[in-house]
């Protein structure tokens, strides 16, 4: 229980950072929820996690042999995904200390089990939030990383799949702030591509979404189940009720 409160807490110092840092400063992208009942788009999205998050963030409320879930089998995990551990039922640890990821980074990464369900508002689900967030790192040599993103303004993440997306810069121009008169901000453009990378733009955005739809997923395995049994419940309710109303009209039909 312990464990499980400090992963939501470190979650919401997470999204509390980004707000105290000014994002998001940009509508949320809607992530495509069709990728959630995608097996192929989890598989997927499971090999990212594991080849680019797994190294700094845990995910230490998951076990290896829940992927079973998603349609792989116990050897498939153990030949493609079992990097930190030689047991398949084990959590999804890693090895990096708190002390020299706070030394490194600024910050300990937080754990990555819940983040989906942590990052949602008016602007749009935490979904929309991390589909958002993932695709709007940009160079910025001023950051101790010289990443920057337009999520989370400041974020002390590099951009670790740099070579996926490649390198883009961001064009900003000033502008007088609506909200406040005589005052200037920065409003963002767009981007310029800097270096090509291994994939397009579309590519990139896909496998993005595959890795959130595998992050939604983690959040909450049984998700999709219990929207069926809900609605499985709300059906019987309904006949339920139809059966009861007609019981009533029979035994009061003597009744004057």
């Amino acid at each position: 229980m312990k464990k499980i409160i400090a992963s939501l807490l470190a979650a919401f110092a997470l999204v509390a950072g980004a707000h105290a840092a000014g994002g998001p400063g940009i509508a949320l992208d809607k992530f495509p929820k069709d990728r959630l009942t995608d097996l192929a788009a989890l598989q997927n999205g499971a090999k990212l996690f594991v080849n680019y998050c797994l190294n700094c963030h845990s995910a230490a409320f998951m076990r290896y042999n829940r992927l079973r879930d998603i349609g792989l089998t116990e050897q498939q995990i153990k030949d493609n995904l079992l990097f930190a551990t030689d047991k398949v039922g084990e959590t999804m640890k890693v090895a990096l200390h708190d002390r020299d990821a706070k030394e490194w980074f600024g910050a300990t990464p937080p754990d990555l089990t819940l983040v989906a369900r942590s990052r949602s508002s008016h602007s749009g689900t935490g979904a929309d939030y991390l589909y958002t967030y993932l695709r709007t790192f940009y160079r910025d040599d001023t950051r101790p990383t010289g990443w920057n993103n337009l999520v989370f303004p400041s974020v002390g993440m590099p951009h670790v799949m740099w070579e996926l997306q490649g390198q883009r810069a961001a064009k900003f121009a000033e502008v007088q702030d609506p909200h406040a008169p005589g005052k200037v901000i920065q409003e963002f453009q767009g981007f310029e591509q800097l270096t090509p990378g291994t994939m397009s733009p579309q590519e990139f955005d896909n496998a993005m979404a595959d890795l959130v739809a595998y992050l939604q997923w983690m959040a909450e395995p049984v998700a999709q189940q219990r929207v069926r049994i809900g609605v499985g419940v709300l059906i019987f309710l309904a006949f339920f009720m139809f059966i009861a109303w007609r019981l009533n009209a029979v035994f009061w039909k003597d009744v004057k």
